[in-house]
């Protein structure tokens, strides 16, 4: 059973379309506003469909003690991962203006919200969707908060078992039941493409028959066009403008004109699947015509003389019988007298050779 396709701001989303590209902007902004924009302008120029930023407040996310995981630690001057989130805090009316911006590039703008009050702040900001990080598919309170807007719901689903990702559908569905998209993500900042699992993707669209897609935090382009390979209905990959800045998340990143490349690749890849028919393309017409065969009488045949096997051999070029139709030809008499070379025409038999024979 198909998924059913979710609208986000006029854009299909589902099995056959073009894969959903959201320029991952996060935190990379290292709270500034005016980098914030930039990488707004490099998410349009850049290909993408939505660039997409981070809401939270810090205080209403962790705690004094909350530790950070390594990768924090490695890339942000921090004591606590509070004081990570407080750095990287980017006010309202910066989000502002950065949909704004957005709007002018013909760029979605869209946002992960971390608690309660940001997701009032985006609804406020009119966001056409909300995402939701790995990091709370088992948060119900904020999950019920995004699900009761009704609007459509990106979820990821790194670090989790699948019975997990059942309890959180399964929730989202009976408190709102927004449209909704799974992203298959492995939370790992950078994730190694062995750990990636794409195949998990078919796993999460066949239990719960909603567009899947994947959120990419492997270095490079490689794993994220295998995922549009695999018919990903949503990528979505950190973007950044230098990955040599601080910042917990640019060393998962792509800077633009790795992120530009990788958007043409996905969708080149996407254009490449096709539509499943096997059929002969219009690009082989030219090819078929010199390659294919016709079968060609092998001996002079007098008129009335049964067509042997040993009679017959296949050249090119097609435009004669085929030799597909060797069995059906075989036990033939020739309609005429036929000499070595002649390519074989229906009605050089007697009984002719018609499409049903």
């Amino acid at each position: 059973m198909s998924a059913r396709p979710v609208q986000i701001a006029g854009r299909t989303i589902g099995d056959g379309e073009p894969p959903f590209l959201i320029a991952e902007a996060g935190v990379n902004h290292n709270g500034s506003p005016d980098m914030a924009l930039a990488l707004v302008a490099a998410a349009a120029a850049a290909g993408a469909d939505a660039v997409k930023f981070q809401t939270f407040s810090a205080s209403s996310v962790a705690t004094e003690e909350a530790p950070q995981a390594g990768y924090q630690r490695n890339a942000a001057a921090a004591a606590s991962q509070a004081e990570m989130l407080r750095a990287l805090e980017l006010p309202a009316d910066a989000l502002r203006a950065c949909r704004d911006r957005a709007a002018e590039l013909d760029l979605v703008f869209l946002s992960t919200p971390f608690d309660l009050g940001s997701v009032a702040v985006l609804a406020e900001l009119g966001v056409p969707a909300y995402k939701v990080g790995s990091g709370d598919l088992t948060n119900l309170v904020l999950l019920r908060a995004v699900a009761g807007r009704g609007m459509p719901l990106l979820l990821s689903t790194g670090m989790a078992t699948l019975a997990e990702v059942e309890a959180a559908v399964d929730d989202v569905r009976s408190h709102g039941d927004p449209p909704l998209v799974l992203l298959h993500c492995t939370s790992a900042y950078p994730a190694s493409a062995q750990d990636a699992n794409l195949r998990a993707m078919v796993s999460l669209r066949q239990r719960f028959e909603v567009p899947v897609g994947y959120s990419d935090h492997t270095p490079g382009a490689a794993v994220a066009v295998a995922a549009a390979a695999l018919g990903a209905a949503v990528l979505e990959k950190h973007l950044t403008l230098d990955r040599t800045l601080s910042g917990p998340d640019q060393a998962a990143s792509l800077e633009p004109d790795a992120f530009a490349a990788m958007v043409a690749a996905v969708r080149e890849a996407h254009a490449a699947l096709g539509d499943g028919v096997k059929a002969p393309r219009a690009a082989e017409d030219d090819v078929r015509r010199v390659a294919r065969r016709s079968l060609v009488v092998t001996r002079r045949l007098r008129s009335g003389e049964q067509v042997a096997a040993g009679d017959l051999d296949a050249m090119r070029p097609e435009g004669g019988i085929s030799p597909l139709r060797l069995d059906a030809v075989v036990g033939r008499r020739a309609a005429h007298d036929l000499v070595p070379g002649t390519v074989l025409l229906p009605g050089d038999l007697d009984p002719p050779l018609d499409e049903g024979g």
